[in-house]
Order: C-alpha cells, then structure tokens, then sequence
C-alpha cells in the first residue's frame, strides 16, 4: 500500500471519528477545567453568592454591578498565595482580575452552600 493511501485512510477515519464525537459530546454540557484557577471558580459559581454590606457599599462607590462580579469570578485569576486553603470549613480564596478596563480584587469564603464576598478592592484603573 502507498504511503498516499494510508495517509487518505488514516485521514478519512480521523474525520469520521470527529465527527461521531461531535454528535456525541455536542449537546451535552461538558466542560474541561483542570486547572485549579478553573475548578475554584466553577465550585465557586456553582453556588449562592451572598455579598456583604461593606462589598455592596463599595460596589455602588466604585460603580461596579453584580454582572461585573459574575463575569469576574468566569474570567478571574485565583492567587493561591494569598488564599487560605487550609481551613476545614470554609476556604478563602482570593480572586482577583480586569472588568470594564478595572483592576478587581476580590477575597471570597467558598463554604458548603454558599460562597461569601467578604472584601472587594480596585486595585487600578486601566487606560
């Protein structure tokens, strides 16, 4: 067998395969975080998010909503070095990223049910 008829053969079953995934795996929801960043911020939305009045006050001062929040904790950065993940409890991570060209930090209490934003900073203003 030619080396041109292998490589069509190997090619012909490689898009049939892709194909075959595709209509296998394209309408489930599956995602693929295997990151820590990833899977902290995926547990972390996947649950009730309580604000405290101090992050409130300071969202309304800052001019920040609560999508700005959402869309922080998809594209946001988690610094381990700065989190607390050795509590039995509930874990504290920091959180930290860009939203509407600013800089938002964010210290959140990732418990059982319910993950608290205790602190909000703004660290910079992009330009």
């Amino acid at each position: 067998m030619k080396l041109a008829q292998r490589l069509f053969y190997y090619l012909g079953g490689f898009v049939i395969g892709l194909i075959i995934l595709f209509f296998f795996l394209g309408g489930k929801k599956t995602s693929c975080n295997y990151s820590p960043t990833a899977r902290v911020l995926k547990n972390i939305r996947s649950k009730e998010s309580v604000l405290s009045q101090q992050v409130l006050a300071q969202m309304k001062s800052y001019d920040i909503d609560t999508a700005d929040i959402s869309i922080l904790l998809l594209k946001g950065s988690v610094d381990f070095s700065k989190s607390n993940t050795t509590l039995d409890s509930c874990k504290i991570y920091f959180v930290e990223g860009t939203v509407k060209e600013k800089a938002i930090s964010l210290f959140v209490e990732n418990c059982d049910s319910i993950a608290k934003i205790n602190t909000l900073k703004l660290t910079k203003l992009l330009d």
